[in-house]
């Protein structure tokens, strides 16, 4: 299949390597320096976009690509608040739309083992649950959306917490998230059940990005013959 990349830094050079290594053609390579080369950029000519640009550059990248019938597969993170939009617009074009926080294969099961931990841990109130995310110095956005997905899964399985902050909290209801950006750290992540007598942890770590990219590709070609808004949740049947 034919992919436009959107977004050609570390990752989109990843997805590059690990698609070609699995014979599909990248027809189109968009960065920060030919923004504008995106209008140029015949439709027919692309079976596939997958977007891992900026948080500035998602909306608009995701708009073109559904405006022009191109199923887009989008990784970006930071730009959430417009999501509803996009949804709205996959749906009124028909179009298909793929967003993860995280295309790994291993944190998507991660997910689930933390949703399946939070409702075990919803009938133990003497822990509080905590999440810590560690990752490179060049990431630009706190916390992760791997992060904020890990949050948010574990507010809607455990009744104590009914919000998130990104600083560490005493308050009752807050899940605090703790953020730290450390030199050539893929991504770590960590949820904790601290009690007075002991503490449970779990945590998955990343090697490389290379999970990442493998499954973005996975999922790019899984997606051309489907509609709609799609998820991990979608791809892995969870």
């Amino acid at each position: 299949m034919n992919i436009l990349i959107l977004g050609y830094g570390k990752m989109g050079k990843a997805i590059e390597e690990i698609a070609e290594d699995r014979g599909h053609t990248i027809s189109h390579k968009i960065n920060i320096n030919n923004t504008q080369a995106l209008k140029f950029i015949d439709p027919k000519e692309v079976d596939v976009a997958i977007e891992f640009s900026q948080p500035g550059a998602a909306y608009e990248n995701i708009s073109y690509c559904l405006e022009n019938n191109v199923p887009v597969v989008s990784g970006t993170t930071g730009w959430l608040d417009k999501k509803d939009e996009i949804d709205q617009l996959c749906m009124e074009k028909n179009g298909s739309f793929f967003y993860a926080s995280n295309f790994s294969l291993g944190v998507n099961l991660f997910f689930k083992l933390s949703e399946l931990l939070a409702q075990m841990m919803d009938q133990q109130p003497s822990y509080d649950p905590q999440i810590q995310e560690i990752h490179h110095t060049e990431k630009l956005d706190s916390p992760s959306g791997t992060a904020i997905t890990l949050a948010e899964e574990l507010i809607k399985n455990h009744s104590s917490k009914t919000e998130w902050i990104n600083e560490p909290s005493e308050q009752e209801n807050v899940l605090p998230i703790i953020s730290k950006r450390e030199p050539n750290v893929p991504g770590t992540h960590t949820i904790s059940y601290t009690s007075d007598v002991d503490e449970i942890e779990i945590k998955h770590t990343a090697k490389s990005r290379t999970g990442f990219a493998l499954g973005a590709v996975l999922v790019a070609e899984w997606i051309l013959d489907k509609k709609g808004v799609l998820s991990m949740k979608d791809f892995m049947k969870f």
